[in-house]
């Protein structure tokens, strides 16, 4: 299983950067967790928009779904012959981007199946498990396990005993730390920090923790600190062109 990162940022994409998208590899099957602000070129360098096999949204947040038009976009306007892309998300939380072309342009492009949290769920190679996270939106965590490998990633959510169920022993855990300590009172439900999410990795015994969607400007030295005080496993700051290789 490998992970590749398209963009990391929090609310908005850095200057040569982009927001959160991921693409999850295994046995020739690629899937995308998120596709935030930018991410569609950083996929482009790597593979064509046929070439994804399926998608899986957390949450409606633009930063975390934006670009899933142009890709769709892509795939129907850019001259090749691809079958419906599976994409996966919670009820309702695409109706805003999937209603940003014109009526039809996109429909023979996509097949949306709607995640229910808790229930069983297979994308190619995949095995996945999703729980509801508290956000501002709906938000579904995802635990991906294939081939005795497993990969669990948060979306954006303040703190939750399902992270933890999520992360049970994961290979890695690619978590949302928006702020390296501190979370604002107005967000403390809804946000996390790089101390929890070291926190959570470690009840959780995941082996490599993968911090995420840091605020623009966040000096990500800090934060990797913050969490190393909670956390004795590996631990990384997610950045465009990171690779991990779960094997």
């Amino acid at each position: 299983m490998r992970l590749s990162v398209l963009g990391a940022c929090g609310a908005w994409p850095q200057a040569d950067e982009a927001c959160s998208g991921f693409l999850v590899e295994h046995d020739g099957f690629r899937l995308l967790l998120d596709l935030g602000y930018a991410t569609l070129p950083q996929l482009l360098r790597r593979i064509s928009a046929d070439e994804v096999d399926a998608v899986f949204v957390s949450h409606g947040h633009p930063d975390h779904c934006a670009d899933l038009n142009p890709l769709l976009r892509a795939r129907a306007l850019g001259g090749r012959t691809s079958s419906p892309l599976p994409v996966y998300a919670l009820a309702g939380a695409l109706d805003a981007v999937l209603a940003l072309d014109r009526p039809g342009l996109l429909d023979d492009t996509y097949v949306l199946h709607n995640v229910v949290p808790g229930a069983p769920l297979e994308l190619g190679p995949f095995r996945a498990e999703t729980r509801l996270l508290p956000h501002w939106e709906p938000n579904a965590g995802i635990r991906l396990a294939a081939d005795g490998r497993v990969l669990a990633y948060t979306g954006d959510t303040g703190p939750s005993r399902h992270v933890v169920e999520l992360a049970r022993e994961a290979d890695l855990l690619l978590a949302e730390a928006t702020y390296p300590d501190h979370v604002p009172d107005h967000s403390r439900r809804f946000l996390s920090s790089a101390r929890t999410a070291g926190r959570q990795a470690g009840e959780a015994g995941a082996d490599r923790l993968l911090l995420t969607h840091l605020w623009p400007g966040t000096d990500p030295q800090i934060a990797l600190s913050t969490a190393a005080e909670v956390f004795d496993g590996t631990l990384d700051i997610a950045a465009r062109d990171f690779t991990i290789d779960l094997a």
